[in-house]
């Protein structure tokens, strides 16, 4: 078995004598290879650029034995193909070009042409699908609309969120206006990294869990459903929303094959909350990979242990890999994970 079949069984809920493993954001600057690329072009160089984006989407597979590879981008690119740049700020976060306010700026909010404006990534994603000759398994992803949104409106990144929670609650045409443009976008997106050769779709609701539980259903939960519903049929979404443990069973039946969980949740008793047909991916402590091969080994370990005896398990790290993450760990993790049975 190929390691994208391992994937993909997985996806599936089939039962395998080992979970399949990626990492999330598997580029950054843990890796020197990654560090020396990025000395020579800047982020948004490499994500517009398709063989410098490949380029660092491969280099963690050539040094690692993992399962799948995730395209390198980044999810602001939509933002920036409806017509509101962005940048990142001197002294950290996120800057968009202008703060989303009035309905003149968001009428000209544009997706019609979405998947035009980003061929790059469809370009990006054929020259991975090449390389990987059909071995491992090839990610594409975006962020959800609500989490682009957060953005958008907050004019960048954000401590409190207050504006787009204000909009959310005293203006719901315009927020259901911007919602409805960015779905639209979204799915031409997700159908332009399908056709490029993408094998599955991670959707990240990176600021889900801002959002009041009883809100989370009209803020964020419709719109991912309605993307979902709009790809072909069974194809593999991984729907991850970070601090949202109260509504994974909700997400459970928005059509995704995989709910992504964070680290502050019981990957074992998810499982026993969630269907079965539904795989799990996740969970463990991504600040783990900062500390020793010893711990990562411990503690890798004792979560495939929890999952033992369940189909449908991709392992993966709580959330994206951090910059101060040690070779050494990541190693160990792979090693851990490919020798477990």
């Amino acid at each position: 078995m190929t390691s994208r079949q391992r994937f993909l069984s997985a996806c599936a809920c089939q039962p395998l004598e080992r979970p399949p493993l990626w990492v999330m954001r598997q580029a950054g600057r843990y890796l020197p290879e990654y560090r020396a690329l990025k000395a020579k072009s800047s982020f948004l160089e490499m994500v517009r650029t398709p063989h410098l984006a490949a380029e660092v989407t491969l280099q963690p597979l050539r040094r690692f034995a993992l399962d799948a590879a995730i395209i390198f981008s980044d999810i602001l690119v939509i933002p920036e193909a409806l017509g509101q740049g962005y940048k990142f700020r001197e002294e950290g976060g996120i800057g968009m070009e202008f703060r989303l306010e009035n309905r003149a700026q968001l009428d000209r909010l544009d997706p019609s042409a979405v998947a035009e404006k980003l061929d790059y990534v469809a370009q990006a994603l054929a020259l991975v699908k090449t390389e990987l000759k059909g071995e491992r398994a090839l990610l594409g992803f975006g962020g959800s609309p609500w989490t682009l949104a957060t953005y958008m409106v907050e004019g960048g990144s954000s401590e409190d969120f207050s504006r787009i929670k204000e909009l959310f609650f005293t203006d719901r045409p315009f927020f259901e206006g911007l919602m409805e443009k960015l779905t639209t976008a979204l799915i031409a997106y997700f159908q332009m990294q399908i056709r490029a050769g993408a094998d599955a779709i991670q959707l990240f609701d990176s600021w889900g869990g801002i959002i009041a539980g009883q809100d989370y259903e009209a803020a964020s939960l419709r719109w991912m459903r309605a993307i979902i519903a709009a790809l072909p049929r069974d194809f593999p979404v991984i729907l991850y929303a970070k601090g949202t443990p109260s509504q994974l069973t909700d997400m459970a039946f928005t059509g995704a094959r995989v709910l992504g969980v964070d680290w502050t949740v019981d990957l074992g008793v998810v499982r026993r909350l969630v269907p079965a047909h539904v795989a799990l991916q996740g969970n463990l402590d991504p600040v783990l990979m900062n500390t020793t091969p010893e711990i990562v080994r411990r503690e890798t370990t004792r979560l495939l242990e929890t999952m033992r005896g369940t189909a449908g398990h991709i392992f993966n790290l709580g959330h994206g890999i951090m910059p101060q993450a040690k070779l050494e760990c990541m190693q160990a993790l792979v090693d851990t994970v490919s020798g477990w049975r």
